[in-house]
């Protein structure tokens, strides 16, 4: 199997537009035509994660964290990333990476692990995405016809793909029908995408669309989740539970401000650009991570923080996706890594 098969399916659960503006999620090392081999899904793609591919007869290496954030200008071994670009070229290894795009989504995303852990309930996304835009177009019956035997050949971006259905169900229209209204949600920066691709699959450069910004924003894509426990519990008991779910040895906290606790916000990573939204929305404890000392005082006697460690948030996101790929794909070789990437030890 290609691994362009591989990628298209990730990006149906976590397309790229979601990602944010700072990030580089995508195929960084590597060929999209490659057959692949074997494929191992890790945190951090380092040196020694292109061993354990190799040792493992992977060409295929899935990561949550991309290697490359900036641009390269010289490839001669001086620092981790150029070693382990070098290393994926030489043994022919691809590297993708799915970053803050799982991060932002509702369904199958790096915070909606989290609260599965924890067992929260009636889950919300914590900060939705703004920027969404409502397209409206208009297809007449050959122009519908022409869409449907384009995407037959080539698939259909995923801004698109809720519209499949709904143009299949019209097959059967006449040709002297009149044209039919369309409209989808999407991210303002994939309207272009999309329009191009109409206009390539029906033949016609004019279609008549418009776009209109989204007032009500969209709810299943964004920052963190915010969820529940069935009944309140007493704070230690949470934090023994956190401790046992998350798999910690510890982790660091504000003050614990009452005895009793039900409303649990998360967020993987360096969440704490969400405090304000935790806060918001009621949170009587926000799980997160990489806060610094005089951040901490941001809680302000009105939540608790409980700052868990970056690794140790997003640790379970490489289960996620090979729960993914493995009940999708049978035609490869799906691992977890066996080695812990964690650049931080404690004593």
């Amino acid at each position: 199997m290609k691994l362009n098969k591989l990628i298209k399916y990730l990006e149906s659960i976590a397309p790229l537009s979601y990602q944010e503006s700072y990030d580089n999620a995508g195929l960084i090392v590597g060929d999209p035509n490659t057959s692949i081999k074997g494929v191992l899904i890790c945190l951090d793609s380092t040196e020694d994660i292109i061993k354990e591919a190799r040792k493992r007869k992977c060409n295929v290496v899935i990561a949550h964290h991309p290697i490359v954030f900036k641009g390269l200008k010289k490839f001669n071994g001086k620092n981790y990333v150029e070693r382990t670009v070098m290393q994926a070229i030489k043994h022919d290894i691809c590297i993708y990476a799915i970053h803050t795009n799982l991060d932002n989504v509702y369904h199958n995303g790096v915070s909606s692990k989290i609260a599965e852990k924890l067992k929260l309930k009636n889950l919300q996304i914590l900060a939705p995405k703004q920027n969404m835009v409502k397209l409206q177009f208009y297809l007449n019956p050959n122009q519908i016809h022409a869409f449907q035997n384009a995407t037959s050949r080539e698939g259909i971006p995923d801004s698109l793909s809720n519209l499949h259905s709904l143009l299949a169900a019209r097959t059967g229209l006449k040709e002297d029908a009149a044209e039919m209204k369309y409209e989808t949600t999407l991210a303002k920066n994939e309207v272009s995408q999309v329009v191009h691709f109409l206009q390539k699959a029906t033949g016609n450069t004019s279609i008549d669309y418009q776009t209109n910004t989204v007032a009500n924003i969209n709810a299943k894509v964004g920052s963190g989740m915010i969820g529940s426990l069935n009944k309140p519990i007493l704070t230690s008991t949470f934090f023994k539970r956190l401790k046992e779910d998350m798999n910690l040895s510890g982790f660091r906290h504000t003050a614990i401000l009452s005895k009793k606790i039900q409303k649990i916000a998360v967020c993987g990573g360096a969440g704490g650009f969400l405090l304000p939204e935790a806060i918001r929305a009621g949170a009587d404890v926000f799980v997160t991570a990489d806060y610094k000392y005089h951040e901490f005082f941001d809680a302000d006697g009105q939540i608790i923080i409980a700052d868990i460690g970056h690794y140790e948030s997003e640790q379970y996101t490489i289960e996620l996706l090979h729960g993914l790929i493995t009940k999708k794909f049978s035609n490869f070789a799906s691992h977890c890594t066996k080695l812990n990437t964690n650049p931080v030890f404690y004593y």
